[in-house]
């Protein structure tokens, strides 16, 4: 699974004035991130606003991806939720011939107990003909998939591969480090914490500020894995307080703003979102400006 190696990044979802999908901005987002050097790309994780979408529009964005991407880059598609019957019957009736592997969400806020998120993956990996990518998001699922379930998942099931992890708890990430099978990956969930993850062990990101700075992202990423650390750090400090930033007033509205400022698409978001702040739109347009440029390699 060396594809999943590196910076992949958890592409939004643009929206004209109108609230419609913006098929050209999300055209540009695709080119944005290629061009910047990104690794693979992510399409309906919860980024992309996919629980808004209807499942026309779904099919919309995955067609538009996979169109503009012309097979330049890996793709992994979005498939979960916390009701497993319906995740297990859309991974039966969905194709996946264009993706390397499907990322999935621990249940969200049923706050199942571990042996409920065991199961609920159990069921996952019986029912998917790709490989899987665990994700453990605490702050938006309600629940913490623990080191030890990540690991019983690792051990027991051949096609969970990897977990994304944005538990935000380097602790529980040196556990699953240190527990998991060899073969299987650590991916940062984090953006902050994504390279003190890479240099512990983990093999890359799922990031949401990668698409908007994607030269920059990944090229910190890049010296992480090559354990060049000083000039890692070096790129890390200079994206620190737009990392924090972005997610001030939630995820998407930050990175949208991002986009919005390099003239990719509007910031616009659906309900029950709303656009970040006059303020925060601001101070990240300060911080965008003040960044130097760092060219793709």
């Amino acid at each position: 699974m060396e594809h999943l190696h590196g910076t992949g990044v958890a592409l939004i979802t643009p929206f004209k004035e109108d609230f419609s999908v913006d098929v050209a901005g999300l055209q540009r987002v695709v080119g944005h991130s290629i061009n910047g050097g990104v690794d693979y790309l992510v399409v309906l994780g919860t980024t992309a606003e996919t629980a808004t979408l209807t499942s026309v529009e779904k099919q919309l964005v995955i067609q538009t991806v996979i169109k503009t991407n012309a097979g330049r880059l890996p793709l992994v598609l979005g498939v979960g939720g916390n009701n497993t019957m319906l995740v297990v019957e859309e991974l039966k009736s969905i194709d996946l011939s264009e993706f390397v592997a499907i990322l999935s969400v621990s249940p969200y806020y049923n706050k199942p107990t571990q042996e409920g998120i065991y199961q609920h993956f159990k069921a996952i990996s019986n029912a998917s003909p790709k490989p899987i990518i665990i994700y453990n998001v605490p702050g938006r699922t309600g629940s913490n998939m623990t080191a030890a379930t990540t690991i019983r998942l690792a051990k027991d099931f051949n096609n969970i591969v990897a977990i994304k992890e944005a538990c935000g708890d380097m602790n529980q990430i040196t556990e699953i480090l240190k527990g998991k099978p060899s073969d299987f990956l650590l991916i940062s969930g984090d953006d902050i914490t994504a390279l003190p993850t890479v240099l512990a062990g983990g093999v890359g990101v799922i990031s949401v500020i990668g698409q908007g700075l994607p030269a920059e992202f990944s090229k910190m990423i890049q010296l992480g894995l090559d354990k060049e650390i000083g000039d890692a750090y070096e790129i890390h400090h200079s994206l620190e307080e737009g990392m924090n930033l972005i997610f001030e007033e939630g995820n998407p509205a930050g990175i949208k703003s991002i986009f919005e400022i390099l003239g990719v698409c509007k910031a616009i978001v659906r309900l029950p979102l709303v656009e970040a702040s006059v303020g925060l739109k601001s101070k990240i347009s300060r911080f965008v400006n003040a960044l130097t440029p760092i060219s793709a390699s």
